[in-house]
């Protein structure tokens, strides 16, 4: 009997070798063609803001280091939740990435039901930088300083407005604690964007903004608008005649916009490590980081673990805030 059970099994043997070693380029293919098509970048406000800004700024040189085109798709709606939540539903393969922000770890305190969780549904790649918000002002109007402002909200029978992007985004959030620290009477005029707001506030139709740097510097330049102060607690080194909001009576006012790379929760490691990867060495290159600059942004390249626990750590941070200010999605 074992004599014929013998080449029953070596035959076996052979046939399993052979399934093993087609397989194995299976395998190996598997694991190494990625990328085979174009890589999408959704970013959740409209064109020409700050996000949208800094997204298309680093797609260019990661698809130059992946050998693949990168696109960024423009998906505006509910301070970006609109866009973060079609990429946490997308297939985590690598192919579609978010542009996530500061709006996002603030969302999950301000919107009573998200159609998706900020920290549990995302696979952080890596942090693109972060820029002060800068409050401007529609230069018409007769403010040059912080206490101009404050009179000029005070002395106006209906107070004094404020655009954002949208209902808790950083930029709507540095106004509400300004409103709150200077007791004023401050309305808030949210938009689908900050490139709409900036539109409304050259035109005069609202006074005043809270902006991230990147959207406000080229209208602070050519004279459009007037800067008043920055939130962040420096200085900036593109703007060093403009206060600090601190330094203007309101200690400890400090706000920082900050911007970076998601994937869908469940995207291999080895995907996620490649695309850190390129989006360091983009930030890296000397024309990146000297075009950041020219934005007000400061470039934080960094591990994926490292902002996971920012993005934790800003989560706790802007719930206290929209507690204490009362701020609701409108």
């Amino acid at each position: 009997m074992s004599l014929h059970a013998t080449p029953k099994r070596g035959l076996f043997t052979i046939f399993a070798s052979l399934l093993c070693s087609m397989a194995m380029p299976l395998m190996a293919q598997s694991n190494t063609a990625w990328p085979t098509k174009p890589i999408k970048i959704v970013v959740g406000y409209s064109a020409g803001g700050a996000t949208d800004i800094l997204a298309r700024l680093v797609a260019v040189k990661m698809g130059n280091q992946l050998g693949q085109t990168f696109i960024v798709e423009n998906r505006p709606g509910a301070n970006s939740n609109v866009g973060a939540e079609l990429v946490s539903h997308a297939p985590p393969d690598g192919y579609t990435l978010y542009a996530f922000s500061i709006a996002n770890t603030i969302n999950t305190s301000l919107y009573p039901k998200l159609g998706y969780d900020p920290i549990k549904d995302f696979e952080p790649i890596g942090m693109i930088a972060k820029i002060p918000n800068i409050l401007v002002v529609y230069p018409n109007l007769p403010i040059k300083t912080v206490a101009d402002y404050v009179r000029y909200a005070k002395e106006s029978k209906n107070g004094i407005t404020f655009a954002s992007s949208g209902s808790g985004s950083s930029i709507h959030l540095s106004g509400e604690m300004f409103k709150m620290q200077s007791k004023i009477q401050m309305l808030h005029v949210p938009y689908r964007g900050s490139a709409p707001a900036v539109t409304d506030l050259l035109g005069g139709q609202v006074d005043s903004m809270f902006d991230n740097a990147p959207s406000a510097l080229p209208h602070i330049q050519s004279g459009k608008l007037r800067a008043i102060a920055v939130t962040s607690a420096q200085r900036s080194p593109f703007l060093p005649e403009v206060p600090t909001l601190a330094e203007s009576g309101y200690p400890n006012f400090d706000v920082q916009s900050w911007f970076a790379l998601v994937a869908p929760a469940g995207t291999p490691r080895t995907i996620i490590e490649q695309l850190n990867a390129a989006l360091n060495k983009a930030l890296n290159t000397p024309d990146v980081r000297v075009r950041l600059q020219e934005l007000g942004a400061n470039p934080d390249p960094g591990s994926p673990e490292k902002m996971r626990d920012f993005a934790i750590a800003e989560v706790k941070r802007w719930r206290e805030v929209v507690k204490a200010s009362g701020a609701k999605a409108e």
